[in-house]
């Protein structure tokens, strides 16, 4: 199998291409992700994932060839508000505080390059998530473990959020940041073949 570039930093998502039996690299691409609000929450990681496709691209010397790009988007929205990242402490809690008591979706957009054919391919998973109702002191007691860093929506399905998730609708995969059987899917189509 060919190597593949993968265009994030996230380990979860270099677990699952381990898992995968995936042979790649990672290149962190330098891109600032911006969110539109005039934009879905969809068109938002479809767009910050060809983003961080094309500063791979631009990154790489021209004669080299680069058979394969991966990269990854993953937005929390709640009543079409976007939470993205929190950048502190009251931030993290704030969004736990919205969670709380509902569902939302996550939504994953992944992007393959296919640089023989010089094409790219995408695909969005978006998966129901129902956090059960929280007093401030549980919150609290979550916000202390330091999970919520780096991590959309202040959580992380695979952490000690899921002490008060109590329903999952869709790919729990699609939450942690690479949905397996879109991506399993998008592979096949292309041509790369995981099963030897």
């Amino acid at each position: 199998m060919d190597p593949i570039i993968l265009a994030s930093s996230s380990p979860r998502r270099q677990e699952i291409l381990k898992m995968m039996n995936i042979p790649f690299q990672v290149i962190i691409p330098n891109i600032e992700e911006k969110i539109d609000s005039s934009k879905s929450a969809i068109e938002i990681t479809q767009i910050i994932a060809k983003q961080k496709i094309q500063a791979i691209i631009n990154s790489i010397p021209s004669k080299q060839i680069v058979p394969w790009i991966l990269s990854a988007d993953t937005v929390i929205s709640l009543n079409n508000k976007i939470l993205g990242k929190p950048e502190s402490q009251n931030e993290a809690f704030e969004f736990i505080k919205l969670l709380q008591g509902k569902t939302h979706e996550a939504i994953t957009s992944i992007v393959l390059y296919n640089g023989t054919k010089k094409s790219t391919s995408i695909k969005t998973a978006v998966t129901k998530v129902t956090f059960v109702p929280m007093t401030d002191e549980e919150i609290n007691f979550y916000i202390e473990t330091g999970d919520w860093h780096g991590a959309a929506g202040a959580y992380r399905i695979q952490g000690i959020a899921s002490c008060f998730i109590s329903k999952i609708e869709g790919s729990q995969s699609c939450v942690v940041g690479l949905p397996i059987f879109e991506l399993y899917d998008m592979l096949k189509s292309q041509g790369y073949c995981i099963i030897e």
